[in-house]
């Protein structure tokens, strides 16, 4: 199953705000490499939630619940629906990712500002080492 990982503001839209609601539409992307992540997915796979600022680490994990379709707010971008899984408590910090050594190939390490990306099969089995009670 693919994994990927989206980014948000918490104080623009939090893990917390997704769990409230249980389901939102993810949209808002315009990067053409985060976009391109977006038309990736498919129901079924799963999504890191990254807070960025302060924190900046993985929070939660949602499930992808639609096929990816344009967005009818940008022509050039594309959102899907995502639904709350669950909270990683303790997060997973920018900086435990970066401190592992094991990522630095990663969009997530390499283009900060990067919004949305795949995750590799290598950062998800490290994931389920770090929360074995969580199913990953």
């Amino acid at each position: 199953m693919p994994y990927f990982l989206a980014k948000t503001d918490p104080g623009t839209y939090s893990v917390h705000d997704l769990a409230r609601e249980g389901k939102t539409v993810w949209d808002g992307v315009t990067n053409p490499q985060a976009v391109r992540a977006i038309r990736e997915m498919r129901p079924g796979d799963r999504v890191f939630i990254y807070h960025s600022g302060g924190l900046s680490g993985i929070v939660g994990l949602a499930s992808v619940e639609s096929e990816p379709r344009p967005d009818p707010k940008n022509p050039k971008s594309a959102l899907v629906d995502l639904a709350f899984l669950g909270h990683l408590d303790p997060p997973t910090t920018l900086a435990e990712i970066k401190q592992s050594g094991k990522f630095a190939e990663w969009a997530l390490v390499r283009q900060g500002r990067l919004s949305t990306m795949a995750a590799p099969d290598r950062f998800v089995t490290w994931l389920r080492i770090r929360y074995p009670q969580v199913k990953i």
